[in-house]
């Protein structure tokens, strides 16, 4: 009898456990690192009234995209004329109120862009801790209660690690292993970081050459580093290189990746398919398309097909396994953030006045089904969790979701 009373209980605090915390979001682009949630049910037209649920006001300036853990939502800023002041900001999802804004000053140079900020890079989460990067190298772990765990200056350890137009590389978690990518004119390098005290678990050198583009998880135990050369797999855990594709690629939009990493498409020549082989450190090349070149934002796999934005704002859908075009859309840009995907739709917000709008994919061919102007630069990428996108402009965090009842 006792053992079964535990059981219940236990059962019983599991089922609780789940309802408070739902569905994460846990780095760039997602928790899988692919734009994609497959359990919310995100709005599928759009309106002011109906659909913003609330805007909460951000200290300073950021570009770092939202990450959810469970009802808590987590986002960095920097404020102050030089922008040395580095906030990690956490809010309630329910509400947007903000829980706790934890302040450090920052150790490296804070010179960047006027477009961009030190609030540039998205930070991560292991679901325990938050992980934050800025563009002066200051990287910060604290854990949800917004307690300091550590805090390492990489700038300290590496003076040349920094460009006169700011670094956004996000890190992101690979087999429980933080990998930065700092890469510029001078001393580039990528680095897989411990969680537990910020050491370096190894270091490798990387191509002079400023770089803008975030790892990319391929599966549970490896991550792709993309730079002007090309692409290379490394095991997040030991840095031990496993492949290399050297056909050169953007420094700008990330890769994309299938799930388990059996295919990741590059921004190369267009955009390049390719399959890693286990017998050869060199992957196939399945498919090159010069027209699918995508512009600023990272491309997006749903499903069967693959979509990327142009330099023009024209969305572009095509076979991922062919690389044959399928259709094309005209969507309300400049876009700066990433397409993200939920619920048979493609979401994604304007840089100028801030345009949110959602795409309806389940057809034969896509259509604009809604969109919200914000009124606010928007250069980052949406988050979705518990049925909600979040979004991220210049002052304001934002939650877009359907209406109550």
């Amino acid at each position: 009898m006792i053992n079964r009373k535990i059981a219940l209980t236990l059962a019983t605090a599991l089922s609780l456990n789940q309802l408070v915390f739902g569905e994460n979001w846990l780095q760039y682009r997602g928790t899988d690192h692919r734009g994609i949630s497959i359990e919310s049910e995100t709005p599928t037209t759009l309106s002011k009234e109906k659909n913003i649920a609330w805007k909460t006001p951000l200290p300073g300036r950021g570009l770092s995209s939202p990450i959810v853990v469970g009802n808590l939502i987590f986002i960095t800023a920097s404020s102050t004329a030089d922008q040395s002041r580095l906030h990690v900001i956490c809010a309630n999802t329910d509400n947007g109120k903000i829980e706790w804004n934890r302040q450090f000053w920052a150790t490296g140079r804070t010179i960047c862009h006027d477009k961009t900020c030190v609030a540039a890079p998205t930070p991560a989460s292991d679901g325990k801790h938050i992980y934050a990067l800025y563009s002066c190298n200051d990287l910060i772990c604290l854990d949800l209660k917004g307690n300091l765990k550590w805090i390492r200056g990489l700038m300290q350890d590496y003076p040349n690690a920094s460009n006169s137009l700011g670094l956004a590389s996000s890190p992101i978690i690979v087999d429980e292993t933080l990998i930065v990518q700092i890469e510029n004119d001078s001393d580039s390098f990528v680095s897989g970081i411990n969680l537990k005290d910020g050491s370096n678990l190894w270091k490798l050198p990387r191509t002079k050459r400023a770089n803008w583009t975030s790892p990319i998880k391929l599966n549970e135990k490896e991550v792709a580093i993309q730079g002007s050369e090309g692409i290379t797999c490394v095991t997040a855990k030991t840095g031990k290189i496993q492949w290399s594709y050297s056909e050169g690629a953007s420094t700008i939009p990330s890769s994309v990746s299938t799930p388990g990493g059996t295919m990741l498409y590059v921004p190369s020549n267009g955009i390049t398919a390719i399959k890693p082989r286990k017998d050869n450190n060199t992957p196939e090349i399945i498919w090159q398309e010069s027209q699918l070149r995508p512009g600023t934002s990272s491309p997006l796999i749903v499903d069967n097909k693959i979509y990327i934005i142009n330099r023009a704002g024209v969305l572009n859908a095509a076979q991922k396994n062919t690389g044959e075009r399928l259709w094309r859309l005209r969507l309300d840009g400049p876009f700066s953030g990433s397409p993200v995907s939920s619920n048979g739709h493609i979401y994604v917000a304007s840089e100028r006045k801030g345009i949110f709008q959602s795409i309806d994919i389940s057809g034969k061919e896509g259509k604009i089904s809604g969109s919200i102007e914000l009124g606010e630069t928007i250069l980052g990428t949406p988050a979705i969790a518990n049925n909600s996108i979040f979004i991220r402009s210049d002052g304001h965090l934002w939650k877009i979701s359907n209406p109550k009842g």
